[in-house]
């Protein structure tokens, strides 16, 4: 803590802050710089930004799904249906013949005398289980998959888990097998997790889909009640429920299954709500593809107006950016309006933003070299303005590209998308944006770069040394003043007390 003035009776704090308020000049200037580089690099960011998404609508106007989306119609509830681009139009005739089913088993009578607690250990339980119950013992279930194979899990039953403890683990096991005890109607029910009959083998388990025998199932088939079959003396009889294929017939042609109840034939992905039959007829959603279109032409002329406006912005030289002495003496809407002008014109005039300009404006002029129909983009109603002031966007005639989308959907994928020898007019955008972002990254990196690996970065990192060199010798020019200060006011004092010694002797003396 530094106090000046005692024996001069001058402020001398404040003198030395005006004289560092000068001495500072050129370090306000640097600020001034670095602040400046930091609003053009947020711009050129910005500007990769708008690019970046007009970049992934151009990807999607690449692909055939989007000028292919179909509608599909069915003319009853027994199937509904979507189709993939690749479906062709018409008409098909889907008759089910029968639906997919889970396999279930459940416990054939009650399993408690009505004071049972699943959630309570089996060791405090087991007197209120009518069948009773075989503690620290194992059994395990099997279960098949889509090629016939097989999963076999183990699970113990010991005292100390509760019924629900032991249908959880069978639950969480990768059986696909649903578990769970109802206790209104005191049983408890095995599901599988998905439709279909996948153990073909009557000799596994009675061709059960959930199968569980010998004394490893004694858990299940005598203290549980369920049981994979049952033999009446002329042979064994399955217990389980369902398990079973869909049945279908596509077009009164042929006969086909179906583990599940949906399907995919065709382009067409199926699916079966019910016994029944039902004509389904798939067209050309035109209304989507020309969504798709439109929104991807309304952001390319939101970028082109942005980047028009960027390269054509005003640069107030007199609003140079605020330092942080600066800020301290303005209110917080003054700083906005102030930066609102010095970030104004960054990029004015910039080569790299007025190049990408026009290149995209020359992928919509030069022809597309394809077998299709259209190979210029007025062919199917987009062109661009006339207006030269309005930097290229494009106009849209809606009647001319709905007719085009309906009567020839693949031929306007093919100008957009091309070939990688020919490559059609999303492409080449793509080719333009891609070398623009590359330069612009160059000048001014990505938000996760570091500021060494571009220009902008860079020169921040010499403006932040230059500064830091800078205020330590702002440092050691104020520790100067406060020295040649000090060394002022002890001569004063000096001075005030020799004079004081004189008057003290003058006055004795009379």
């Amino acid at each position: 803590m530094r106090i000046g003035g005692l024996a001069s009776g001058m402020n001398t704090d404040q003198i030395i802050k005006d004289l560092m308020k000068a001495e500072r000049q050129p370090l306000n200037k640097m600020e001034q710089d670095r602040e400046w580089l930091t609003y053009k690099r947020d711009a050129y960011r910005d500007v990769n930004k708008q690019l970046s998404e007009l970049d992934t609508l151009a990807f999607d106007m690449k692909l055939e799904r989007s000028y292919n989306s179909k509608d599909v119609s069915s003319s009853s509830s027994a199937v509904s249906a979507t189709a993939l681009s690749s479906a062709d139009e018409g008409s098909y005739k889907m008759e089910v013949l029968e639906l997919a089913e889970a396999a279930y088993n459940y416990s054939e009578n009650g399993i408690s005398n009505g004071e049972f607690d699943p959630d309570d250990t089996l060791e405090n339980q087991q007197a209120n289980l009518i069948n009773g119950i075989t503690l620290d013992d194992t059994f395990s279930i099997t279960t098949y998959g889509e090629g016939g194979e097989e999963t076999t899990v183990s699970f113990d039953v010991t005292g100390d888990k509760s019924l629900n403890d032991i249908l959880g683990e069978i639950n969480d096991s990768d059986l696909g097998v649903r578990a769970f005890y109802d206790k209104g109607a005191d049983k408890v029910m095995l599901e599988r997790t998905e439709t279909g009959d996948f153990n073909t083998d009557e000799s596994k388990f009675l061709g059960a889909e959930i199968g569980f025998n010998g004394t490893s199932a004694s858990f299940l088939a005598d203290t549980l009640d369920i049981k994979n079959g049952k033999n009446d003396g002329t042979g064994w009889e399955l217990n389980e429920k369902g398990g079973s294929d869909a049945r279908f017939t596509y077009n009164n042609s042929f006969e086909m299954t179906s583990h599940s109840n949906d399907y995919s034939l065709n382009g067409m992905n199926f699916t079966f709500n019910e016994v029944g039959t039902s004509t389904l007829s798939v067209s050309n959603n035109v209304d989507d593809s020309f969504e798709k279109v439109m929104s991807f032409v309304e952001k390319y002329n939101k970028v082109i107006e942005d980047l028009n406006g960027k390269t054509e912005e005003k640069r107030y030289r007199d609003f140079q950016p605020l330092t942080a002495e600066q800020k301290k003496d303005m209110e917080e809407e003054e700083i906005e309006l102030w930066e609102e002008k010095s970030k104004s014109g960054m990029l004015k005039g910039d080569s790299v933003v007025s190049g990408v300009l026009s290149s995209m404006r020359q992928n919509w002029y030069a022809p597309v070299e394809t077998d299709g129909e259209y190979s210029m983009a007025s062919q199917i109603g987009i062109t661009t303005t006339s207006n030269y002031r309005e930097g290229g966007k494009l106009e849209v005639d809606e009647d001319q590209l709905r007719q085009a989308l309906r009567d020839n959907p693949d031929s306007v994928a093919k100008l957009f998308s091309g070939t990688d020898t020919n490559p059609g007019i999303a492409r080449r955008l793509e080719t333009s944006i891609e070398e623009a972002t590359k330069s612009i990254e160059r000048k001014a990196g990505k938000p996760t770069s570091l500021d060494n690996n571009f220009m902008l970065g860079r020169q921040i990192e010499s403006i932040n040394d230059d500064m830091d060199s800078f205020q330590d010798r702002l440092n050691a020019i104020e520790d100067r003043y406060w020295r040649e200060f000090g060394a002022m006011e002890k001569a004063i004092q000096k001075m005030n007390s020799q004079s004081a010694f004189i008057m003290q002797n003058f006055s004795g003396g009379m």
